[in-house]
């Protein structure tokens, strides 16, 4: 079975990333055929690159970077959740692409994005940028929430309406379609 590994990109206090990245696993369960993993970056804790060696060099030397290296190894595919921060995606995560760079190619990418009334759409935008950078397929289907903080509800549960679940159906479609292909293309290289 492909691995889907979904990225919760928010470290700070009081994050509410992780709910998301909840709500985004369960969908991902209703509409994919993947293995999931959720890797919270606020659990992971990376600190700022501190490998000696250039990570296209694949010569790790620190324990925290061999595990980072194996989770997405290992990854056939992934879903990023990311807040805006100032238009942009979180450092953490930006941190957190950096230490690799042979792991993230020819995998599909979907991104899942929240905020205020711009739903997190910069932060997606620049996201993609970066992960076409690293050899990844960003998809243009994606998820949205604008004005987040109203999907919680008073259990602290993030939930989706009808419109960001048959967004997110659309997404998992499109992530399994491009795995597949990516596995093909990846033959060749």
């Amino acid at each position: 079975m492909k691995k889907l590994k979904i990225i919760s990109s928010t470290v700070r206090p009081g994050r509410k990333g992780p709910l998301v990245a909840q709500w985004v696993a369960e969908q991902a369960k209703k509409h994919s055929n993947f293995e999931i993993e959720v890797i919270d970056l606020g659990e992971l804790n990376l600190p700022m690159m501190n490998e000696p060696n250039h990570p296209s060099k694949k010569d790790y030397t620190l324990e925290h970077t061999k595990l980072w290296s194996s989770k997405i190894e290992e990854a056939d595919a992934f879903i990023f959740v990311t807040a805006e921060y100032n238009h942009n995606f979180p450092a953490p995560l930006h941190n957190a692409l950096e230490y690799l760079v042979h792991e993230w190619r020819f995998k599909a990418a979907g991104i899942v994005s929240y905020g205020g009334i711009s739903a997190g759409t910069r932060a997606a935008n620049a996201l993609k940028t970066a992960l076409a950078t690293m050899k990844m397929i960003p998809l243009g289907e994606a998820v949205n929430f604008p004005r987040f903080e109203q999907n919680i509800d008073e259990n602290g549960v993030f939930q989706g309406n009808e419109i960001s679940v048959k967004a997110a159906g659309t997404m998992f479609k499109q992530i399994t379609r491009w795995t597949k292909g990516l596995k093909e293309i990846e033959k060749d290289v």
